[in-house]
């Protein structure tokens, strides 16, 4: 594979926030998709951290949200080790949709997938504190790609808690302002507005 060619990671998670992705390595343009012929799920991939993430599997006639983002080709093993337990292969043009008008660049598309899913548990529950990093990047793309992204995730049946005054996630954004982030999740989350409404320690 020739290392001059455009790379593309499709975000659909965490790499959805900007400032996340910052935190991995260099990053250029970004474009909102629905990805195709994948299901995302909340599924144990971060065992060590206590905590659950978001992952695909391969599922013909479903879709998911996220962005392309190009990202150099030399910069892949920092991401090949953000997404350690997953693994990286290659989508086709075809299975990608464009959000808004106008034509998606031409490249090498890449996704981090799995091929199980592993219910979220006690012990390693949906946490509240990457949740929130995963919204706030979405609504970098408008309201509707956050609903997407809620309408298109399976598992929010799953034990979630809400993490923030001690938060699990290692890239956690404590400076976000929450009370829309708490508006969303209200209808799929197991906790009360109440309990979502718990905010960072200063």
């Amino acid at each position: 594979m020739n290392s001059s060619d455009r790379h593309f990671i499709l975000g659909y998670g965490s790499l959805i926030n900007g400032e996340s992705r910052a935190k991995t390595g260099e990053t250029g343009d970004v474009w909102p998709v629905k990805l195709h012929g994948f299901q995302r799920h909340w599924s144990v991939m971060s065992a060590e951290f206590g905590m659950s993430s978001v992952a695909v599997i391969k599922a013909p006639e479903q879709a998911c949200n996220g962005v392309l983002v190009e990202v150099p080709y030399h910069q892949f093993p920092l991401f090949d080790e953000r997404e350690r337990g997953y693994q990286r292969s290659i989508v086709e043009a075809k299975q990608l949709t464009a959000y808004y008008q106008g034509d998606l660049p031409e490249g090498i598309y890449w996704v981090y997938h799995t091929n199980d899913i592993v219910e979220p548990h006690y012990d390693c529950p949906i946490a509240l504190s990457y949740v929130d990093v995963i919204l706030s990047g979405c609504l970098e793309h408008g309201d509707d790609f956050a609903q997407d992204f809620l309408a298109l995730t399976k598992g929010w049946h799953s034990t979630l808690i809400n993490d923030r005054q001690a938060p699990r996630y290692p890239r956690v954004q404590p400076d976000l302002l929450t009370a829309r982030l708490n508006t969303l999740l209200a209808p799929v989350s197991t906790l009360s507005i109440k309990e979502l409404s718990v905010t960072y320690e200063p």
